[in-house]
């Protein structure tokens, strides 16, 4: 069993995403990150639902959308129809966190729950029901190359210890920026199932051998581990076309 990357097309040439999706996959990448930002919950805007609709004609990627975006809930299903599998959405910027949720499995999508760094896990305890995934970011959202923050490895097994205790040992926990071949082992080490690089995968044009070298780094304390559950579950999720998840 390995670790996922999903790979943030945030770091790709946008010159050729097409191109880049396709490759990915041919590399035996099996999801992409999708960083949706709007210029208002974070200090950037990137691409939208469009963009992500033209990209699903070119690849059968598992698409793990993160919306970065004050109030949500007003596109969750232009996503689901531009091809999303799975929307990860900010604690931050809901009202109403379980009417969004549901929201997104209505559509027939994996919802993910994102937290910011100084955002406490607990704060989610009533929602965990609802959740298919919690992401903790290691970096302030916006921009991608940012220093990781490294008071993350705690959060990561605080949050794993959590979850377990409360009987959520099957939600997987992804880690979203900073993370890299040379901390890699120690986030899974920590708890974390999914990793998303940016600028780490992306400096090395051979997607291949990026992917390997983040799988053979985290080999290891990924064996290390007493369980990992949360990881054997998202390793099943795959894009379906009909929507039958």
């Amino acid at each position: 069993m390995n670790i996922i990357l999903s790979p943030s097309l945030l770091s790709a040439d946008f010159a050729s995403l097409g191109h880049v999706a396709s490759s990915l996959e041919k590399a035996g990448v099996a999801w992409l990150h999708l960083d949706v930002m709007d210029g208002a919950f974070v200090p950037n805007i990137t691409f939208g639902a469009p963009v992500i609709s033209c990209l699903r004609k070119q690849t059968g990627l598992f698409f793990d959308v993160h919306l970065m975006i004050e109030a949500p809930d007003r596109y969750l299903a232009d996503f689901a129809a531009a091809g999303a599998d799975m929307l990860v959405v900010h604690m931050e910027t809901m009202r109403h966190a379980h009417k969004t949720l549901q929201a997104i499995h209505d559509l027939g999508l994996k919802a993910g729950l994102a937290l910011n760094p100084g955002t406490d896990f607990s704060h989610c305890r009533w929602l965990l029901p609802y959740v298919d995934l919690m992401l903790l970011m290691g970096v302030n959202p916006g921009f991608s190359g940012q220093k990781f923050i490294s008071q993350t490895y705690v959060k990561i097994g605080a949050c794993r210890k959590y979850l377990d205790e409360l009987g959520y040992e099957h939600l997987p926990i992804q880690v979203d920026g900073g993370a890299s071949l040379a901390n890699a082992a120690e986030l899974v080490a920590a708890g974390a199932d999914i990793l998303v690089s940016g600028s780490a995968f992306f400096k090395n044009p051979d997607y291949v051998d990026a992917h390997n070298a983040f799988i053979s780094s985290t080999s290891e304390a990924l064996d290390n581990r007493k369980s990992c559950q949360g990881l054997e579950r998202a390793q099943s999720w795959r894009h379906c076309p009909d929507g039958s998840y």
